[in-house]
């Protein structure tokens, strides 16, 4: 065998093994995700409150909504402003066509999500050319016009007070989501399907593609990578995840309102990244619960709930300088190698 061939071998024997640890590292992610279904969907069996189920159930849409937020925010170095224009996209979407046309829940869903693609293929096309700042305000910006169309197209949306009258829910394949706990299962079904789905785009090619633009887009251009094209890629996608978050929001109260679609909703989504943290991929997850958790345990406690919130900013910005995860995963590291030390 020449030095050629030898070499040539090694690099395939290389590849198959990074294949292979790929292969394994997706099969653990979907064992994860089916022990993490099961552990979610055995609730309702051991625990009766209905608080809790909702509670389970509000973490899914603003943990999708959160999470795809990430892939923009952590993964690409794209700061929007303007996400939850798309939350509030999924929640008008979905209503409408289902109080309009009475289709069934599977298609309209379906349909949400090619509206929603199209909106946000037109958007990013033209955010995405931006850098920085900019690309920052413009998504603020058309967040702050489909808010405002909310808003005066009253005829179809409702204008200030939403969409009223409930959304049917016609059962489909024995599922009927007018049922609480059938409800729930689903939300806890499309969390975790969710999850997974950005948890294997961020772990491909793609993924790794994403950070490279993020550290040095120049760079990236220089050994032929299409910016453009991978930034549209995963504003689409994210903007889809989004979508789902609002579908599941608007089941869960059984309609919409332009409060979906204002820029606080973008803002949460930030702060829930602030919390969590955006360099691990559970951080967003994490950082969902603590925050409804403080709006559900401060709004009871005081009135002064903006003074707590910005408390509690200051201590995860200023005090850990990170998010909780974040925070977890580096002291986490930190202790395992001065064990190796001492060993």
């Amino acid at each position: 065998m020449t030095e050629l061939q030898a070499g040539r071998t090694g690099e395939a024997l290389s590849v198959a093994r990074v294949e292979a640890g790929s292969q394994r590292s997706r099969y653990l992610d979907i064992l994860i995700a089916l022990a993490a279904f099961g552990v979610l969907a055995s609730l309702p069996l051991f625990f009766g409150s209905k608080a809790l189920l909702d509670f389970v159930i509000r973490c899914s849409a603003f943990g999708l909504f959160a999470t795809s937020l990430n892939l923009l925010v952590g993964y690409t170095g794209m700061i929007s402003f303007g996400h939850g224009m798309f939350f509030g996209l999924g929640a008008y979407g979905f209503g409408l066509i289902m109080q309009r046309t009475g289709v069934p829940v599977p298609i309209a869903f379906v349909a949400t999500l090619v509206i929603t693609a199209v909106i946000a293929t037109v958007i990013g096309a033209i955010c995405v050319r931006l850098k920085e700042i900019y690309f920052a305000f413009v998504t603020l910006a058309f967040q702050m016009l489909i808010h405002s169309t909310i808003l005066s197209w009253a005829s179809l949306t409702g204008g200030d007070q939403g969409l009223r009258g409930g959304i049917p829910r016609p059962v489909f394949l024995g599922i009927d989501l007018s049922n609480h706990v059938h409800l729930y299962v689903t939300s806890c079904a499309l969390l975790v399907i969710g999850l997974l789905l950005m948890r294997q785009i961020a772990q491909s090619p793609f993924g790794y593609t994403l950070r490279m633009i993020r550290d040095n887009a120049n760079r990236a251009s220089f050994i032929g990578i299409d910016v453009w094209r991978a930034k549209l890629t995963i504003f689409v996608l994210a903007a889809l995840f989004a979508s789902t978050g609002g579908i599941v929001m608007a089941l869960f109260v059984s309609g919409a309102y332009p409060e979906f679609a204002y820029w606080t909703i973008s803002g949460e989504g930030i702060f829930i990244n602030m919390l969590g943290g955006v360099t691990t991929f559970l951080g967003p997850m994490a950082g969902t619960v603590l925050l409804l958790i403080l709006n559900d345990t401060v709004t009871r406690l005081t009135e002064y709930y903006g003074i707590v919130l910005g408390i509690v900013i200051l201590f995860f910005a200023i005090g850990l300088r990170k998010g909780l995860m974040d925070f977890v995963v580096e002291w986490y590291v930190q202790r395992r190698d001065s064990a190796e030390e001492r060993s």
